[in-house]
């Protein structure tokens, strides 16, 4: 008798996406950063960071960069590699600002002009954007 409750389950979208994502840099990378002059649209030409494989899609799907010769079209396989960077990306920008606003409040800014910076009508916005952010993102203590 053999198992096959293993065909049943539901997949763990997680697991799937966090799976996809070494395979979405890789796949951006090779088809729209290999040679020098498509590396030379990002920011750091000799490696492609999760960011700049979204910006890089997107940009060439706008069309506020233009692909090399020979360089394939964005595809939609390209399009679901970049959507799979976008929770790294924001995770990754979620811990650079809650670690700025931490560094910011050790540095003696107040609220108010943690606020202002942010874009942000008052010092409560602020501080609760904080909290938001510290929820999500380990390590994260006032």
């Amino acid at each position: 008798m053999t198992s096959d409750a293993g065909l049943f389950k539901p997949p763990q979208p997680e697991q799937a996406r966090a799976q996809r994502v070494y395979a979405s840099l890789h796949r951006i990378a090779e088809r729209h950063a290999a040679t020098d002059e498509q590396r030379a649209r990002q920011i750091h030409p000799s490696a492609l960071a999760p960011h700049e494989a979204v910006r890089l899609v997107t940009f060439l799907l706008s069309g506020a960069a233009q692909p090399d010769d020979g360089e394939p079209p964005v595809d939609a396989a390209d399009i679901t590699a970049a959507l799979s960077l976008v929770p790294l990306v924001r995770g990754e920008m979620d811990a650079l600002e809650a670690t700025l606003l931490q560094l910011a409040r050790g540095r003696g800014m107040t609220w108010q002009e943690i606020a202002f910076g942010l874009g942000l009508g008052t010092p409560q916005a602020a501080r609760q954007r904080y909290e938001r952010l510290a929820e999500r993102v380990p390590d994260q203590e006032e």
